[in-house]
């Protein structure tokens, strides 16, 4: 017979210290759950302990949810509990460069990446017609000096209307103010052309060609306040040499960009990422 169970992710940080593998298991136990898998670490700097548990259960996920809140009471958890799969509501903020947005397009056109984009919004029109072409819905929200409070608080209503969950920079060629990081912390991911902050400004590829570069990198990583600076999910790299031009390696740039995105963007839809601190923790 078809089993009529839900699977649940179930992800948590809490203060470690003995027993709560056991105790968690047992909720989960308790209410019919069968673990399907689990990871778990414990980080000795922070004193801090991450789980994230997938179980098969036959309750309502409003039965489980209060069974969590009843455990997270007792251990000073901060935790999410989903259900498996489920897609996540996403938003791509675009600029010109259409690569990493084309790239998270198709592989949610092809069911590779468990998120649902309900639209792109771009301070330039240039990405209207690939947003078109996917079906999906395009707002234009132009940015300037002088109107970029106003622009963020169209951006925020946008955010609510659509219900969104994430939002993802898909080379969105804007610097988000502090407040707007804030709002967004945790559900914000955005792909930087480095390893680190290296090559700051425009043309970053012409710049590492100039500097003989052997390595051409890539971060995902959430959006903070500090540029480029904020907790790193993933990063990618690929080897160049001397026979690369600009344009090559700005070829193989963005190739290493639409990789690391999309791994960052699955992991954190599929809950597999939580924070540390500035740090990451990342059950893959």
């Amino acid at each position: 017979m078809e089993s009529t169970d839900t699977r649940y992710v179930l992800s948590l940080s809490c203060p470690d210290g003995p027993g709560i593998v056991h105790a968690v298991s047992g909720m989960l136990a308790e209410h019919g759950g069968n673990i399907t898998e689990s990871q778990q670490f414990g980080d000795p700097d922070t004193g801090l302990f991450f789980m994230r548990v997938e179980v098969s259960s036959p309750v309502e996920r409003g039965t489980l949810t209060d069974a969590v809140a009843a455990l997270a009471d007792q251990f000073g958890m901060t935790w999410k509990l989903d259900v498996a799969g489920r897609r996540m509501r996403t938003l791509l903020l675009v600029s010109k460069s259409e690569h990493c947005a084309n790239d998270l397009l198709f592989r949610e056109r092809a069911g590779t990446l468990p998120v649902d984009i309900v639209g792109l919004a771009g301070n330039h029109t240039t990405l209207a017609e690939l947003a078109a072409f996917y079906g999906k819905p395009f707002h234009h929200i132009p940015v300037t000096a002088q109107t970029k409070p106003e622009a963020e608080q169209r951006m925020l209503a946008l955010i609510d209307e659509l219900d969104v969950e994430l939002v993802v920079l898909a080379r969105y060629m804007q610097i988000l103010s502090p407040a707007l990081s804030e709002q967004l912390h945790g559900r914000a991911i955005n792909i930087h052309h480095s390893f680190l902050p290296s090559f700051k400004g425009a043309r970053p590829y012409f710049q590492a060609h100039d500097r003989g570069v052997k390595l051409i990198g890539a971060t995902a990583h959430y959006v903070t306040a500090d540029l480029d600076e904020g907790p790193i999910i993933e990063q990618e790299v690929d080897r160049v040499d001397h026979t690369h031009t600009p344009e090559t390696l700005t070829a193989v740039g963005a190739d290493v960009e639409r990789r690391a995105l999309a791994r960052a963007v699955r992991w954190h839809a599929e809950h597999r990422v939580l924070l540390d601190g500035h740090r990451t923790i990342v059950f893959n």
